[in-house]
């Protein structure tokens, strides 16, 4: 085996744990939602309504960022238009997403997530909804990359997530984090009478700095 084709197998087989954790952790349904991963000008994609349980190294599915598929005989997700425009237009390496109940529970409601932690920093800053639109559709991904502006995730209206990352695990990350914050915004807003407390966005700059520095050298 080549290294390139080294690196393609070592991709899909961190793109299956990806999409299988998505699912576990309860941030799909079925095989709702879709992760992809770049390597060199492949993305290797998810494929379209097949459980993550039954992918092996045999279901490789991969593009080019065309969009042409040019591996693989599984059908690749129907929301390509949405990762290839990831790719395009930001230095993302993978893309996650999801379907997740709370964040899409959010999307529904507002058209920014409202600055209830500090975490949103993470993610740029504010987590802007993107307007709906049919999913799969060229729309959809130019309203998501509205959102996306200075940003490395957002919600879509009345659907679900979208995130990226230098890598696999920094794009999950990041879509669990979105998750837990639309989870925490829904709970801190439920009580009767009561409103929470929101972060500034000087407060959020602030912590945008500290994070430049976070983890271990």
């Amino acid at each position: 085996m080549s290294d390139d084709e080294a690196a393609i197998a070592a991709a899909w087989a961190e793109l299956i744990d990806t999409a299988r954790r998505t699912a576990a952790e309860g941030l799909v349904v079925g095989t709702s939602g879709n992760v992809s991963v770049r390597v060199g000008d492949l993305v290797l994609v998810t494929p379209t309504g097949v459980p993550y349980d039954r992918l092996g190294p045999a279901d490789t599915v991969a593009v080019d960022l065309e969009g042409r598929q040019v591996r693989g005989v599984l059908r690749p997700t129907s929301e390509i238009p949405m990762h290839l425009a990831v790719y395009r237009h930001t230095d993302a390496r993978a893309v996650v997403h999801t379907h997740a109940v709370h964040a899409t529970a959010v999307s529904t409601l507002v058209a920014e997530l409202p600055l209830v932690h500090y975490m949103a920093a993470a993610l740029g800053g504010p987590v802007r909804v993107a307007p709906y639109a049919l999913y799969g559709s060229e729309e959809l991904a130019e309203h998501m990359l509205r959102a996306l502006e200075d940003r490395t995730g957002c919600l879509l209206q009345n659907h679900g997530t979208l995130t990226y990352g230098a890598g696999l695990a920094q794009a999950y990350d990041r879509t669990a984090q979105l998750e837990w914050m639309c989870r925490l915004w829904l709970t801190a807003s439920a009580l009767p009478g009561r409103a929470p407390s929101l972060l500034s966005r000087d407060q959020l700059d602030e912590v945008a700095e500290r994070l430049r520095g976070y983890g271990q050298p």
